[in-house]
């Protein structure tokens, strides 16, 4: 659970505690709870996770940039308040990585943000899961939050949505997948308006699936909407300027501080790979 994985936008999963309550539409044919009840493990039981699993992204393992965080769970789950903080420390420890944290429940993560949060963590990517237009009061909860990058999953999206985007960066779109019938299918309208409502609105798009239980190129139910694969995703933070586009400290032989950052070129993005 805290390895390289398949998700099409991010690089490794991470999970310090596993378990969850279901809480909406979205959560009924949960992958967890359907593979949590295989190992007959009861997956309403949120435990922390073993030191190693909490510890991995401190490990070399962790060698790419994203980090898709509780992907069993939910960060802000009321039954792992005890161990947030020290999932905080790890983040906190480990700037090179960024990490998408995912959640169902915005409403509680004013109360469960680390002291020095202030404006957000530029390694902190923070996002809320809007299924149908009844969840988009989400939205507006993760707005009042501060935060380098604020997204939207609309995945599984079980209707059609409309959206304000406004303080959003980023929206990813996703059909259903299960085993035989435990999916429902998605109108390929409804990914196609909110390509249309990011491009109009200027946000990031990302496609991740159709839906369904079978794969088509690796992707369940296939990816390609119109002929082309969606892709688009926030800009990186430059490591050696942590985005600020300038570094303060001697660096390759400047001894004076506010110097343009030369791995960036004063962009604060980065250029390299994920």
């Amino acid at each position: 659970m805290s390895d390289k994985t398949n998700i099409e936008w991010t690089n490794h999963t991470w999970n310090p505690w596993h378990g969850c309550i279901k809480v909406s539409e979205g959560c009924k044919f949960c992958y967890m709870y359907r593979d949590k009840k295989r190992f007959k493990q009861d997956p309403t039981n949120v435990v922390r996770s073993s030191k190693a699993t909490f510890n991995a992204p401190l490990s070399k393992k962790f060698d790419k940039r994203l980090v898709f965080t509780c992907s069993w769970s939910d960060f802000f789950i009321e039954e792992a308040d005890d161990w947030r903080d020290d999932a905080w420390d790890i983040i906190r420890k480990t700037p090179h990585l960024t990490y998408q944290i995912l959640t169902k429940r915005p409403d509680r993560i004013m109360s469960n943000l680390p002291k020095d949060w202030g404006s957000g963590w530029k390694n902190v990517w923070m996002g809320v899961s809007v299924e149908t237009q009844e969840y988009v009061h989400r939205m507006d909860t993760l707005r009042e939050v501060p935060a380098h990058v604020r997204f939207v999953s609309a995945e599984p999206l079980l209707g059609y949505l409309e959206l304000d985007l406004s303080g959003f960066d980023w929206v990813i779109t996703g059909g259903e997948s299960g085993k035989g019938n435990n999916w429902r299918k998605a109108d390929l309208d409804w990914f196609r308006s909110i390509r249309d409502q990011c491009s109009f609105q200027d946000v990031h798009y990302f496609h991740k699936q159709h839906g369904g239980n079978r794969k088509i190129d690796g992707s369940w139910g296939g990816r390609l909407l119109d002929g082309v694969y969606h892709d688009d995703m926030p800009k990186l933070s430059c490591l050696w300027c942590n985005g600020s586009g300038y570094i303060d400290r001697g660096y390759e032989g400047w001894t004076g501080r506010m110097r343009v950052c030369q791995d960036c070129g004063g962009s604060g993005d980065d250029n390299g790979n994920q």
